[in-house]
């Protein structure tokens, strides 16, 4: 498959082939997503925003697996560097049992390990003064140690977090989501978790806000833990946040939302969570959406991009205390950790923060400049995109609509499709992604 000058094939979808296999998973797997039957052939051509299906139809992937393939499919600047790696047995270690070394020196490797992602991941969070981090497989997991070393570090009970927030799956992380009701009904709960709007309103300020976290003059989280609040700010573990949520509908924090979030956390000395599982590792044209605000979080939790998932954050927060937080299978494995470094040395020597930028403004603008009827917003920050429509049910068709004409992308939030193009998206790519969009919507 030549990248350059590759373009969507559809002949059915699903075709018979991609039933066939989807039928067949289906009679094992438990219920679960799925959004339609798009079937990847790994054995068949595929690079960057394009793949094969079991059927032979080529499709514009502009969902980058959820964020989890931040350079898409094949990229050489993951696969070049691989090269050099012989497959070994097991690939799966005991990261946090034993160590293991990539030949050469620890500063210096011959390929990438966890202790490599370690060190690249703590450059990349030098401004907020972070030292350490805790490898695990997944974001829910890395959200859950965020929230026990955030417990042990304050000894506090109540956890604050956001409407419209997702966080994970696990039933820690269940407890902090505010988005769809499916994904807490009938679970038990972590008790005293509190809960504000979170703001995106972007026409309006403090005085003007309709979201309710602004009212009579001062923020919800002021009124809850101010001198006549009803919470001892002393005795509050955590606030979480997503700088920009993801799953509640790629919603953009309105700004003085963030300057309240700042002024709160330092004033109360509130130890603050940022998710960055979907906006971080250079999704938003910045290494972490929250290098986009004044927020400076205590703790960071990456996975998707990473391949694996990271807690990061400084030695006075992380307990002292040995088996403490640990997992046997954490880290992923050799290959995952390796393939995440790779990835922040590519958005690095790239230049792919600045690629992101410019390409997620071309597609705002393209898709703005349609004036297409049933949509009502346009918006990202780099190369994290929603448009939203006047109803689920348009936002539903459109996206059955752009799965007909070869492009995959994702709902978000009640009436929103989510776009995730390759962090190295082009020019090219994006007009592709912009016209199979506008011609679904019509």
């Amino acid at each position: 498959m030549d990248r350059e000058t590759a373009e969507p094939q559809v002949d059915e979808l699903p075709g018979e082939r991609a039933r066939e296999w989807a039928d067949y998973h289906g009679e094992r797997a438990a219920t679960s997503t799925y959004v339609y039957d798009f079937v990847w052939d790994h054995t068949a051509p595929a690079e960057g925003p394009f793949c094969t299906d079991a059927d032979g139809n080529v499709l514009l992937d502009f969902t980058s697996h959820v964020g989890a393939a931040p350079l898409g499919y094949n990229n050489p600047l993951i696969l070049d560097p691989m090269q050099e790696f012989d497959l070994v047995d097991p690939l799966k270690i005991a990261g946090q049992d034993f160590y293991v070394s990539g030949g050469g020196t620890p500063e210096n490797p011959d390929v990438p390990t966890p202790s490599g992602l370690m060190d690249r991941l703590l450059e990349t969070t030098s401004q907020y003064g972070m030292d350490r981090v805790f490898l695990s497989n997944s974001g829910a997991e890395a959200n859950e140690n965020a929230l026990k070393i955030s417990y042990d570090h304050t000894d506090g009970k109540y956890g604050i977090t956001m409407e419209g927030a997702f966080h994970g799956r696990t039933l820690g992380t269940l407890s902090l989501n505010r988005s769809k009701g499916v994904y807490r009904r009938k679970y038990p709960e972590v008790s005293s978790i509190h809960t504000v709007p979170f703001c995106d309103d972007q026409d309006s300020d403090a005085e003007s806000c309709s979201c309710g976290f602004f009212a009579d003059g001062e923020s919800q989280l002021e009124t809850m833990m101010g001198s006549d609040g009803y919470v001892d700010p002393d005795e509050v573990s955590y606030l979480i946040l997503e700088p920009i949520q993801g799953e509640g509908g790629y919603r953009f924090p309105n700004e003085a939302f963030m300057d309240e979030i700042a002024r709160v956390s330092e004033t109360y000395d509130l130890t603050l969570i940022a998710d960055e599982i979907q906006a971080g590792v250079g999704r938003t044209g910045k290494m972490w959406a929250s290098d986009h605000y004044p927020i400076e979080p205590d703790v960071i939790t990456a996975a998707k991009g990473l391949r694996v998932g990271a807690t990061i954050s400084k030695s006075d927060i992380f307990p002292d205390e040995q088996g403490r937080i640990s997992s046997t299978w954490g880290a992923g494995d050799i290959i995952a950790s390796m393939q995440g470094a790779l990835t922040l040395d590519a958005i690095r020597e790239h230049d792919l923060l600045d690629n992101a930028t410019e390409r997620g403004r071309q597609f705002v603008e393209s898709v703005r400049d349609a004036d297409l009827d049933g949509i009502i917003d346009v918006r990202g920050k780099g190369l994290m995109l929603a448009v939203e429509f006047d109803s689920p049910e348009r936002r539903d068709d459109v996206l059955e609509s752009a799965f007909k004409h070869g492009l995959l992308t994702l709902a978000c939030g009640e009436k929103s499709l989510r776009f995730l193009p390759p962090l190295d998206v082009t020019e090219r790519e994006i007009e592709l992604g912009a016209d199979l969009l506008c011609n679904a919507a019509e």
